[in-house]
């Protein structure tokens, strides 16, 4: 079986973050576009993602 491109042509991997979710998203309630903006800004300036 050969292995598909992730959806997007992004790769995205969080080994070694000892972040806590807090830092992230920070402790007030959040919706889910809200909640999606704040994890892509944290994976960009982690520079967690990879193209493919």
């Amino acid at each position: 079986m050969s292995k598909r491109k992730a959806f997007g042509g992004y790769a995205i991997c969080f080994k070694g973050c000892k972040d806590p979710i807090q830092k992230v998203f920070g402790s007030k309630r959040l919706g889910p576009s809200l909640m999606t903006k704040k994890l892509w800004n944290y994976v960009k300036r982690k520079r967690l993602a990879r193209k493919h």
